[in-house]
């Protein structure tokens, strides 16, 4: 049996479970859970959804749930994600299997799903103490990103259950008006040429292309790997995943991936930077050109969707500073990211105006 205390922390003050009424629940809800204690951990990466591993004797799973306090409207909707999972997984390998959604209040203090737990290793910062790391390892994890993302976009979202949950039709146009309302109302400071950003991007949106099935938060530690890198075990956090372009899905990626010669704060914005800034890993350009290499789309229109998906990360940056700024959260990490919000703004000012 794997160590059940890996990459998990004990559960944080003020974010506890009731764990008497989360294993009655269990056991009224899954087939097959073996006698004994249930334990709890947390995973403690991640800015948004609290997401915590549960064993029973040889069975495992992962809870997960909206952060604490009040959250965006229809922000972390644990249901969709729930319902999302169960669409996927069938057709595809990453995708964990979901066991039960439940609303009961009283168990976890908001709704949450349990899905299967699956084993690896999750890159973020760093990679495993003892690792040798070698260009190799970099282009492999590299390589592998982009036929995963591939792979995804190849499944026909008609024979799946994710086409009744998404309007594909006006996408990106109801994309960009969308995120810039959610900004709005997320707002706390005045940030020089933002007016002339979000024209900018009501005045260029593309053409879309064939609709198909997007992530929308595809990025290194949402995936998980097998001991050597050959495979990827897992792909975590569907809650933003729809039906839609799947280049706004390759952009976003793209505003996660932080390569070398970045700027300063573009790389240190949420602490220390990626692993992808070692030797090796595919920069942006590399990463677009062999995606569209693999699936054969026409990435010519990249810039927009590069611009679009920074201005989307200092939406949900600028969304977790609000809660910080108005006690939402007392979370030390979100003290400073209102610098993170303007950077970000900035980088995209700059890839609008290529």
């Amino acid at each position: 049996m794997r160590d059940f205390e890996a990459a998990t922390i004990p559960v944080r003050e003020g974010e506890e479970i009731d764990k008497a009424k989360l294993q009655q629940f269990l056991k009224a809800s899954i087939d097959g859970l073996p006698e004994g204690e249930l334990e709890i951990r947390q995973f403690g990466a991640g800015h948004s959804n609290l997401t915590y591993a549960l064993k029973i004797g040889e069975w495992e799973g992962v809870l997960r749930k909206p952060p604490l306090g009040p959250v965006a409207p229809k922000a972390h909707d644990m249901e969709r994600e729930f319902r999302i999972l169960q669409s996927l997984a069938p057709v595809f390998p990453s995708a964990p299997k979901p066991y039960v959604y439940s609303e009961d209040l009283s168990i976890a203090g908001s709704p949450f799903f349990v899905m299967e737990r699956r084993h690896g290793i999750v890159l973020d910062t760093e990679f495993p103490d003892g690792m040798e790391v070698t260009a190799e390892i970099g282009r492999k994890i590299s390589e592998k990103m982009v036929d995963t993302l591939v792979e995804l976009h190849a499944i026909d979202p008609y024979q799946t259950a994710l086409a009744e949950m998404a309007k594909p039709e006006g996408f990106m146009e109801r994309q960009v008006s969308g995120w810039i309302g959610r900004y709005e109302r997320a707002k706390t400071d005045e940030i020089d040429g933002l007016e002339n950003l979000k024209q900018w991007m009501m005045d260029h949106i593309p053409e879309s292309q064939e609709p198909t099935i997007i992530h929308y938060d595809f990025k290194l530690n949402n995936a998980m790997f097998s001991e050597d890198f050959s495979q990827i075990t897992g792909l975590f956090d569907w809650e933003m995943t729809t039906v839609g372009d799947p280049l706004a899905d390759l952009g976003a990626a793209m505003s996660y991936w932080i390569q070398a010669d970045d700027p300063e704060l573009l790389k240190f914005g949420m602490g220390k930077p990626s692993v992808t800034v070692n030797e090796g890993f595919f920069t942006r350009e590399e990463f677009i050109r062999s995606y569209a290499e693999k699936s054969g789309r026409d990435v010519s229109q990249i810039d927009f969707y590069l611009t679009f998906a920074y201005f989307k990360l200092a939406v949900i940056v600028q969304q977790i500073y609000y809660r910080y700024k108005n006690g939402q959260t007392q979370d030390p990490r979100f003290a400073h990211f209102d610098r993170f919000v303007k950077s970000l703004i900035r980088y995209a000012l700059g890839t609008a105006t290529k």
